[in-house]
């Protein structure tokens, strides 16, 4: 694993970074002594506020503006990175979306098709460019990869986003089959699996209320924060993670 010495900065790209754990992601890694590259799809304000504050803590920091859904944005965004903070050596996939509550029964084939593509496709093409730079079979020096999940995965969260849900136990599944497919590269690939946090994601689906009444479920009484997942998955990056890989992390307060 890269070490994290002044001589040879970590550089680490983050999608979905400009605001909520991606943002939080982003302060913590530099923190840890990461150079970060800071995805963005519409928000370029919030993404440079973030950056600055990257900076602020005496790191490199990079905007990449890109559609995680799309492709050919994606490699520009790597190819940009390459050139413009150095060698990739961590990759957190974290940009997803959500939609608004509702029952399978009531979901479009065209509402599915935009969470896999956004939270799924964009993960594994995210994943296929990084093992791409990072891989000892592809000349590089190793690096990680951390998948951000969520609980939803175990649950399914019925009546609510079935279909998000799906989507993250597609990700489990890639932290489980990419882990074990570059163990001997170099690369570890591990996940976390945030319980209720209290971000944006909630408003922007409409679930605001809902989230808040379920606090009562969880066992720790109360919504975790952006930044106690942003702990984990900075844990998850370090060398003090050096054994594990193939492993997903709830930190969803006992849910």
């Amino acid at each position: 694993m890269p070490t994290d010495t002044a001589a040879h900065p970590r550089v680490l790209l983050i999608t979905g970074a400009s605001r909520g754990i991606g943002a939080a992601c982003a302060l913590r890694a530099a923190d840890a002594g990461w150079d970060v590259g800071i995805n963005f799809n519409r928000d370029e304000t919030a993404a440079q506020a973030v950056a600055a504050a990257v900076r602020a803590r005496g790191r490199r920091a990079l905007t990449l503006g890109a559609d995680v859904a799309d492709e050919g944005a994606i490699e520009a965004m790597f190819r940009r990175l390459d050139d413009e903070l150095g060698p990739l050596a961590g990759l957190v996939n974290n940009a997803g979306i959500v939609d608004v509550a509702a029952r399978v029964d009531e979901m479009s084939a065209a509402r599915v098709a935009r969470l896999f593509n956004v939270n799924v496709v964009g993960a594994f093409v995210c994943a296929r460019e990084a093992v791409r730079r990072m891989s000892t079979r592809h000349g590089g020096r190793g690096g990680v990869i951390v998948n951000v999940s969520s609980a939803a995965a175990r649950l399914g969260s019925p009546g609510i986003y079935v279909d998000y849900a799906a989507t993250k136990a597609a990700i489990d599944n890639l932290t489980l089959g990419l882990a074990r497919e570059v163990a001997e590269e170099g690369i570890r690939v591990n996940g976390v699996r945030p319980g209720i946090i209290a971000t944006e994601i909630h408003a922007t689906s409409g679930m605001l209320q809902r989230a808040q009444a379920a606090v009562d479920q969880i066992p720790l009484k109360r919504m975790g924060t952006a930044d106690e997942i942003a702990q984990a998955v900075t844990f998850l990056l370090s060398d003090a993670a050096g054994y594990v890989t193939g492993a997903t992390l709830d930190v969803a307060g006992g849910r």
